[in-house]
């Protein structure tokens, strides 16, 4: 029986692969190529274009710091604005946070939530169903141009690299009108990418936030099979203050949200401290 080897695209010189156990699906939509598949270390995992997007024995990581990190740091978010994120798991986790009251998921690729409610049902969980939910399938950029000033406390965005589909998610027009949509203390996080591979990722993306935000800097995450080092979580935010929380207030937060037990990387401690960063990373960052 010939061995199934599923090998990822993202840098040309340097990869992972996984041993494929079953095959789950493999679609061409109108955006990308999307593929999912059961492995033997990884629990189901999802591609597009080649590129990892999401394994089940490790999205915990990626998903509770870029949804519980801003939402604590803020302390009184509301209203949530979550763009791209078409497997469920950012919703899942905003939405444990009692204090939410709206959260808006747009995802432009209506095939990623479709495959993921079938295929990875155990991310997205029951977020789909609950009513405090709004899933729009569309353009995240056409929500933030047309979006009224101050709808949205935070923003969290979870794109591909900018590259193809996600490429428009890290312009100047889509800074400036998230800053616009923004509450008075609103922020904005988005994936920035692996800098031991990917620093002018990182580097280029806090130079376009840093024209309309005050406080633009990045907080990290170690993700298994985001390889390469630390993943770094970009952050521009209005009020320099919500990077700055001491350990026992993002506690106290985080409890009264009702999250403080839900959590398998997320500690009040890991927050404060993925604000601290090598000086690798940090020199890709704008000058204070």
């Amino acid at each position: 029986m010939t061995e199934n080897w599923v090998n990822e695209t993202l840098y040309a010189e340097w990869g992972q692969r996984f041993l494929v156990k079953r095959e789950l699906a493999q679609v061409k939509s109108a955006f990308q190529d999307i593929r999912i598949f059961e492995s033997h270390l990884h629990g189901r995992v999802m591609l597009l274009d080649g590129v990892v997007q999401i394994t089940e024995a490790d999205e915990f990581v990626y998903q509770e710091m870029l949804a519980h990190v801003p939402l604590l740091a803020h302390g009184a978010a509301k209203r949530v604005l979550i763009i791209g994120a078409g497997d469920g798991g950012v919703l899942r986790r905003v939405l444990q946070h009692r204090t939410v009251e709206k959260a808006v998921m747009v995802e432009i690729d209506g095939e990623v939530i479709r495959l993921a409610k079938e295929h990875l049902p155990r991310i997205g969980g029951d977020a789909w169903t609950d009513p405090r939910a709004t899933v729009i399938v569309g353009d995240g950029i056409d929500h933030v141009r047309q979006a009224e000033a101050g709808s949205y406390d935070v923003i969290i965005v979870d794109s591909t690299d900018p590259i193809g589909v996600g490429e428009v998610l890290f312009t100047d027009e889509f800074y400036a009108n998230c800053f616009r949509i923004l509450t008075d203390r609103g922020l904005v996080v988005n994936q920035c990418g692996v800098p031991f591979m990917q620093a002018e990722e990182l580097r280029e993306t806090s130079l376009r936030r840093a024209k309309f935000f005050p406080d633009v800097f990045a907080y990290l995450a170690a993700v298994p099979t985001y390889v390469g080092g630390f993943m770094t979580l970009g952050w521009a935010a209005k009020d320099a203050g919500c990077r700055k929380v001491e350990v026992s207030e993002i506690r106290r937060r985080a409890d009264v949200a009702g999250v403080l037990e839900t959590t398998r990387y997320w500690t009040p401690e890991i927050h404060v401290g993925a604000f601290n960063l090598p000086p690798y990373i940090g020199m890709h960052l704008p000058r204070g």
